[in-house]
């Protein structure tokens, strides 16, 4: 008789290996729970980090213009935009050395641009965010959204002149015909002065004798000029106060201490010579002077002696800013340490000697004398198109001062130097 083939089972587990199985599970579980709770406070450390070290700081507010808040994550995008303008001008290294600059400029350049923003849109003068957007992606190449406020704050003044400005600034005005010319000394000016009165050219006089000159324009004409651009538009303060206080006819000396010449005159007085070790030594005063007239006088003075020593007078006149306190001493020095320009002299002179003028047109001094020919007078002149856009500039410049000094405007700045430093950081390591 058959047997019955014997059916198998898969042997289940004992109680014991149940229970050591659950315990593994159990295990396991809790190493999973307490792994997972590490990963937990790693991460929340790391996070509680860059939230105070990076976000935290991002928002906080830096700058306000009256009820405008502007937060740090603002200021530091400003100076990215800026650091990049100032790499493409000076290139990787310079701009880095620039930037503290920048960041001084930036903080100006926020508040000045919300302050122009407000007072527009006091006189109901707006740029809107979809011109802003075109005048952006009308640049060539385009520019992106990081420049939005800059495009917005240009085209703001452009508004502000075509708009405002324009009819602030009057089309006519009192105006000079004037040509001038500036000459080194008194006498030089007395010179052209009687040359001009014998029927000379001023032009060809201007050109042979003038430092400097307000000549006749391109179509050989004198230029008319209203009040403020003289001054304001070409730095001669001094010739506007003479012609529009003066009528028509040529000037005598006018003296200006504000004009600039690319030379001056040394008078040299070798004190005394020694001799170390390392070969001769010289003692030397010195005095700078603005002229060869002014130059011949102070000699004259010295010779007299009764008017100051050399110290004395170095002190009154010089222009030499270094020695001038000091009466114009220079100390010792060896022969490597004088002047290029004054070296012969010193090197061969006799202790006690004074030299004669010398020129040296390594230098800048101030001050020289005007002649001036107003040639005609108009009470209501047209003022010409590049002069109105100077004047529309001056009264926009103006107005923004105002805004500043008003009292009722609040701007407020909350960096301090650790604050702007890390701003660069970011700005710059981004």
């Amino acid at each position: 008789m058959a047997k019955k083939k014997e059916e198998k089972h898969e042997r289940g587990f004992t109680r014991h290996q149940l229970a050591r199985w659950q315990q593994q599970k159990k295990r396991q579980r809790l190493f999973l729970i307490l792994g997972l709770a590490v990963i937990a406070v790693v991460g929340g450390v790391i996070g509680a980090g860059w939230y105070r070290d990076e976000y935290r700081p991002m928002r906080e507010v830096v700058i306000k213009v009256n009820e405008t808040e502007f937060d740090m994550g603002y200021y530091v995008d400003t100076l990215k935009i800026s650091g990049k303008l100032y790499q493409q001008i000076y290139g990787e290294s310079q701009y880095l050395f620039y930037m503290q600059y920048v960041a001084d400029q930036a903080i100006t350049g926020i508040e000045q641009r919300e302050l122009i923003r407000q007072g527009a849109m006091a006189l109901g003068i707006v740029v809107s965010d979809n011109e802003v957007s075109k005048e952006l992606k009308g640049n060539d190449p385009p520019l992106g959204n990081e420049y939005r406020d800059l495009v917005s704050g240009d085209m703001l003044r452009s508004r502000l002149l075509d708009e405002y400005f324009e009819k602030e600034v009057p089309q006519f005005a009192e105006q000079r015909q004037v040509i001038a010319m500036f000459l080194e000394s008194e006498s030089r000016a007395a010179m052209v002065r009687k040359m001009l009165e014998a029927g000379e050219d001023f032009a060809e006089l201007a050109g042979d004798f003038s430092l400097d000159s307000l000549n006749l324009t391109e179509d050989d004409q004198a230029g008319w000029y209203p009040a403020e651009i003289l001054s304001e538009g070409l730095g001669l303060g001094v010739v506007e106060d003479y012609v529009f206080a003066a009528g028509v006819g040529l000037s005598g000396p006018v003296y200006d201490d504000t004009r600039t010449k690319d030379f001056g005159y040394w008078l040299v007085k070798l004190v005394e010579k020694d001799e170390d070790e390392q070969g001769e030594l010289f003692n030397v005063q010195v005095m700078l002077l603005g002229s060869e007239e002014e130059a011949r006088g102070v000699i004259d003075r010295l010779e007299l002696g009764v008017s100051g020593d050399f110290a004395e007078i170095a002190g009154e006149l010089s222009q030499d800013t270094t020695s001038k306190e000091d009466g114009g001493d220079l100390g010792w020095l060896d022969p490597d340490e004088i002047a290029e320009s004054f070296a012969d002299f010193v090197l061969t002179a006799e202790p006690g000697s004074l030299s004669e003028p010398i020129k040296d047109d390594t230098v800048v001094t101030n001050g020289g004398y005007w002649l001036i020919d107003v040639l005609g007078i108009e009470e209501g002149r047209q003022i010409s198109e590049i002069d109105r856009d100077f004047l529309k500039g001056m009264a926009l410049d103006e107005w923004i001062s105002s805004l500043w000094d008003d009292p009722e405007t609040v701007v407020e700045s909350y960096l301090d130097a650790e604050k702007i430093t890390w701003a660069i950081d970011r700005a710059v390591g981004s």
